[in-house]
């Protein structure tokens, strides 16, 4: 009961945000972090010895935060800078708790990352050269870092609190109701009968759920219990059905429309709007899956894969049925943000209404009031248990920021990237891919997105690139972690649930996902891929011309052929990819 209570307040708390008006930032924020230290501390699996740590730690979280909140007006007036040992106790407190509480959610490495800016915030003085920094005063330090907007509280708690959690809060009404069979039933209508049907139907139900979702552990947990069986029932190699699952699952966080977290944290760190994100995005998204597509064509010719029987794909009376779950409130979602021009966590608020009526009807005709109870409290439980663990990262991640800025390490690093790489943009891009691969190894994507393109972004924007293709390359990158060894999250998870060696599904995960690794660059080759809302022509032709090269490198790794034709049509697609370019240069 005190589970339902809690995710209850916490769903109507950050609705409320968007209906209540101007709420001043130090009020929202640190709201915002208590509501969610519950879930880190209290409401997750441990051993005892956790649980009463767990107490300790969410009372004095809590405590700190509401005090903040409370005292907001006079804390605005000291400009960051903490007056006696009580706020230092404070400041103290809240560093700790987030830190623990990143720790608890996703494990050492952030919270690690963290406590080394920390450290180097308070000892940076003593570094010679010029990676030490001139010393800034502990109260100052960490005044700034946790009563003013320049740390925990800072823009990317913003983005946690005013737009990532809402539309988590949608993507939790709609998986408690019946769109997931409706993205099921929508894929097996339009690939089941195709050759490899059952590997093409887990392409499409895991863009259509990895958009709502935003994770891919989540996206292959969730369509995978499904797709997984269908495809071994059909004598899919093992590896080969979870290296398309865990591949397709990873698209779904660059899949347009919401793209899990990672997007709007960039409507706030390039000032570009959702929606021109969204546009920019669509296409590289869209190539990403028809690679994906590609090559599982070319594994059906080797291994001869059959489509779904008639008899397990949907009516279409069922296809239509079910599709209106998900279909009504995104159709609302869209009306919203494109044709009323409401902001995006408003529509989504609409949407959120539309499908909190949806639960309660069911696809089979009845009313239940047992089984709609039951799916609304599964919404605000889930919805409740992500947006807490996203706001423990996105606020870790917010003290590395923070001491980024203060200390001028930032502009260090960049001045390094850019010494590095001979002030020259394609190495540069290398060590920043590199980068983004190492980091992401341990760290989520959307923490990894934002340290790197801290860090990296700067430097790429002054060697030519518009903001939006630097972040939209770093985006990008961050990702490659789900399907590359050896921490390979999306790979992991897949691999477990249908019992095969997860170093042979990572090999076949990286052939089917070669996209993810080329179409990045494509996108600094030939930025008019992100212009289909500015010059669609040019928009389409690139899409033809990296679609074509694309094609042709995936037929390379993975098709029947000789060494000798392997290497041709590799060449071929590269040679179509950066050809221009190269000439260009």
């Amino acid at each position: 009961m005190a589970m339902i209570a809690s995710a209850a307040c916490l769903v109507a708390f950050h609705l409320g945000l968007i209906f209540w008006g101007l709420v001043p930032n130090l009020v929202s924020r640190p709201l915002h972090l208590a509501l969610a230290l519950p879930w880190i501390f209290l409401f997750a699996e441990g051993g005892r010895a956790s649980r009463w740590s767990g107490i300790v730690f969410c009372a004095l979280g809590m405590a700190a935060s509401i005090w903040i909140a409370w005292q907001h007006s006079a804390l605005g007036d000291q400009y960051g800078f903490l007056e006696g040992d009580f706020q230092i106790g404070i400041a103290v407190v809240l560093l700790v708790v987030v830190l623990e509480a990143a720790r608890r959610a996703i494990s050492w490495p952030l919270p690690l990352v963290a406590l080394l800016a920390l450290l180097y915030g308070l000892f940076g003085q003593h570094i010679p050269g010029e990676f030490g920094h001139s010393g800034t005063p502990l109260a100052s330090f960490l005044g700034t870092l946790t009563i003013a907007e320049g740390g925990v509280w800072g823009s990317l708690a913003g983005v946690s609190v005013s737009v990532v959690a809402i539309f988590v809060i949608f993507g939790a009404v709609l998986n408690a109701g019946e769109a997931g069979q409706g993205f099921m039933n929508i894929a097996s209508a339009a690939a089941g009968r195709l050759k490899g049907g059952a590997a093409k139907v887990s392409v499409i139900s895991s863009a259509l759920f990895g958009s709502i979702s935003g994770s891919a552990s989540a996206n292959v947990a969730s369509t995978g219990a499904i797709t997984l069986p269908a495809m071994t029932k059909l004598g899919y190699p093992k590896r080969l059905a979870a290296a398309v699952e865990a591949v397709a699952s990873s698209g779904g966080q660059i899949m347009p429309p919401l793209m899990g977290a990672g997007a709007f944290v960039m409507v706030e760190l390039t000032g570009v709007p959702y929606t021109a994100i969204m546009a920019a995005a669509v296409l590289p998204a869209l190539l990403y899956f028809f690679a994906v597509w590609v090559g599982i064509n070319a594994y059906a010719g080797r291994y001869e894969l059959a489509g779904l029987a008639a008899e397990d794909r949907p009516s279409p009376r069922a296809v239509i049925i079910t599709s209106a779950f998900f279909a009504v409130p995104f159709a609302v979602l869209m009306w919203g943000m494109f044709v009323t021009s409401m902001t995006p966590q408003y529509a989504a608020c609409m949407a959120i209404l539309v499908g909190f009526v949806m639960l309660f009807f069911h696809a089979d005709g009845s009313f239940d009031l047992g089984r709609t109870l039951g799916r609304l409290e599964n919404a605000v439980i889930n919805a409740a248990r992500q947006v807490s663990m996203i706001a423990a990262i996105i606020l870790c991640a917010s003290i590395i920021i923070g001491v980024l800025s203060i200390t001028g390490l930032g502009v260090k690093i960049t001045s390094l990237i850019l010494s590095a790489s001979g002030g020259m943009l394609w190495p540069s891009l290398l060590l920043t891919a590199l980068a983004c691969l190492v980091l992401g190894m341990e760290v989520p994507t959307t923490a990894a997105y934002v340290i790197c393109v801290s860090v990296a972004g700067p430097a790429l924007t002054k060697l030519g690139l518009e903001p939006l293709q630097a972040h939209l390359f770093v985006f990008w990158f961050a990702l490659l972690s789900t399907i590359t060894p050896p921490v390979c999250g999306a790979v992991f998870i897949a691999a477990g649930m249908i019992g095969e060696n997860w170093l042979k599904v990572a090999v076949t995960a990286m052939s089917l996902g070669v996209g993810l690794y080329i179409i990045p660059l494509t996108m600094v080759a030939n930025p008019a891929i992100m212009e289909i809302a500015i010059n669609p022509v040019s928009a389409l032709v690139a899409l033809a011309q990296i679609g074509l090269g694309l094609a042709l490198i995936s037929y390379a790794l993975i098709g029947a052929f000789t060494l000798l034709w392997r290497v041709g049509l590799g060449g071929a697609g590269f040679a179509v990819l950066f050809g221009p370019v190269m000439l260009a240069g």
